[in-house]
């Protein structure tokens, strides 16, 4: 028998010993190091109608990372004691399972370094359609873990970013990740911008980032809209003529390309996961990580469990 955290009900976690899982034909079972709690756990944690209680054991957890301990049949080019991360969906456990070709080797200059692959590479994926160049005014609406590393990267590219947060600590994150400028939304600049990157998931950012965004500009939608349908002003959409990008992957070989572009620059040094890492739990304490996603404290970006 093995832990793994269950979320029995709305704001109910529980560890139960569950049977050791097995690879089957084409897959890998990963000893977890650890799996950050993302903002789509939020929901889940706070009560869906859509979700049947309990979640299976190690669910929603899907931005782990770990160690392989047994390959199965079929397998190659992956060994038992290669660290990996990848598309993993029941990580908020010991061990998880997932097929081999669905997981990403992590080179040894990143053996200490904190690694929820599927999350980072959710943030390479939405500067790559956002189409951020050099030169370009990009302005980043809501500065969590995700606008953090959009405005990272997109500096790195050469923009001109603008960020856009509630919260002085995330302000000054933005600005250590290489922001110019940095405003709370009152206080967001009259001008418009090249790009705008949605980083929130909320109304209020949305309208936001469409205001910020010029005349046949780029408006991309990152932040996980899931509370419930959203209005917009059509009247300023179809006035302005901006492009609406919608910069969620469902592809699994597009996310898998995403998180090897994330170990690239990770490696490369434009991104820095440790830093953005901020609350770290035993998995006997997932309800506490999962609280402090949606309750976000001072100091507050990624919260990750550890078994």
């Amino acid at each position: 028998m093995t832990p793994a955290g269950v979320v029995t009900a709305p704001g109910g976690a529980e560890v139960r010993p569950v049977a050791a899982p097995a690879p089957g034909p084409g897959d890998a079972l990963v000893r977890i190091e650890g799996c950050g709690v993302c903002g789509s756990n939020v929901p889940v944690w706070r009560g869906s109608p859509y979700v049947e209680y309990p979640l299976e054991p190690g669910a929603p957890g899907h931005e782990g990372w770990g160690v392989v301990e047994e390959v199965g049949e079929g397998v190659e080019g992956l060994r038992p004691g290669t660290r990996v991360t990848g598309l993993m969906y029941r990580s908020f456990a010991e061990y998880d399972v997932a097929p081999a070709s669905q997981l990403v080797p992590l080179p040894r200059a990143l053996d200490s370094v904190p690694f929820p692959g599927e999350a980072l590479g959710c943030a390479v994926n939405v500067v790559r359609r956002s189409g951020i160049s050099r030169g370009d005014r990009v302005a980043v609406v809501g500065v969590g873990f995700l606008g953090a590393l959009v405005t990272r990267l997109a500096a790195a590219a050469g923009a001109e970013v603008t960020a856009v947060s509630r919260r002085a600590f995330a302000l000054e994150v933005a600005r250590e990740s290489g922001a110019a400028r940095a405003f709370v939304p009152e206080e967001a600049p009259a001008e418009t911008f090249d790009v705008v990157v949605e980083a929130a998931g909320v109304q209020a950012t949305l309208d936001l980032a469409a205001r910020l965004t010029r005349e046949r500009g780029r408006l991309v939608v990152a932040g996980y809209h899931q509370d419930g349908p959203r209005q917009v002003d059509m009247q300023l959409w179809n006035w302005r003529g901006f492009d609406v990008v919608n910069a969620h992957e469902r592809e699994p070989a597009v996310a898998l390309e995403g998180i090897r572009g994330a170990v690239a620059a990770t490696l490369d040094g434009r991104i820095d996961p440790s830093r953005l890492v901020t609350h770290r739990y035993p998995l006997d304490r997932l309800g506490d990580a999962l609280d402090a996603a949606l309750e976000r404290p001072d100091g507050f970006l990624k919260a990750v469990v550890e078994p």
